[in-house]
């Protein structure tokens, strides 16, 4: 089951514009090369994330995180930011 983390943006037509943080996507990736289970414990510890932070962005709609976390996360998973994040353009409300 994939766990998708959106952020809503409103703009003036109201209509929706999203970011949707591909994280549990990314740790999936790392345990097939790695051979190995990764917890979000480890990654928060490894990325020098909060862990509550980085379980908000897996798991809470409408959370709202900076850059350096993602940098953060990128600098993990190595990879970049379009592998972590997807805009999802105009969703009408």
């Amino acid at each position: 089951m994939k766990h998708l983390v959106i952020i809503g943006l409103l703009n003036a037509s109201d209509k929706c514009q999203m970011l949707r943080f591909k994280i549990k996507e990314q740790i999936a990736k790392k345990e097939f090369a790695e051979g190995r289970r990764i917890t979000i414990g480890e990654v928060a510890e490894a990325a020098g994330i909060h862990r509550m932070t980085l379980s908000k962005l897996i798991n809470q709609r409408g959370y709202n995180t900076g850059t350096e976390n993602l940098n953060k996360l990128c600098n993990f998973f190595e990879c970049d930011i379009d592998e972590l994040v997807e805009y999802i353009p105009e969703i009408n409300r």
